[in-house]
């Protein structure tokens, strides 16, 4: 009797031993998912501290942009590059508008102004002139780029 009973002492602790090593196997998976997830939080955070940042500072270089096209001066037009050097390194990136098919996703139509194909001043539906830049941060808009849209006349 003794024997069995300690054959049954031994499956109960042995069972036991198993259940132990699944629920420290199982809270060890639930630390490290949460890990993952508490860094993926931290990254949505500091990317959205940065588009705020950012969206803050697009009228400054926006005034930049206007006082080198009036003043043609090299030392706002280094400050410019510069600028959009660490926009870049931030992943921004400038949408391309300039003779391109006018892009409701990405472009605000401010105007719209006649076309003469015969004349070659442009054609319907493609971009004519960019009035203020925007930008994109990883693949969303931050600020659509406003542009002068032709249409025929």
């Amino acid at each position: 009797m003794a024997k069995r009973a300690k054959q049954e002492e031994t499956k109960k602790l042995e069972t036991q031993e198993k259940e132990l090593e699944e629920q420290l196997k199982r809270t060890l998976a639930d630390y490290q998912n949460l890990e993952k997830r508490v860094a993926l939080e931290r990254e949505d955070l500091i990317r959205s501290a940065n588009k705020g940042l950012i969206l803050r500072l697009l009228p400054a270089l926006d005034a930049l942009i206007l006082a080198e096209k009036h003043t043609k001066d090299e030392g706002v037009a280094l400050s410019i590059k510069k600028f959009l050097d660490i926009l870049e390194n931030e992943g921004v990136k400038q949408i391309e508008t300039k003779g391109k098919e006018f892009d409701p996703k990405v472009m605000e139509c401010v105007q719209a102004r006649e076309v003469d194909p015969s004349t070659g001043s442009g054609q319907e539906g493609i971009v004519i002139e960019e009035i203020k830049q925007g930008y994109i941060m990883e693949e969303k808009v931050l600020r659509p780029a406003q542009v002068i849209v032709g249409k025929k006349g």
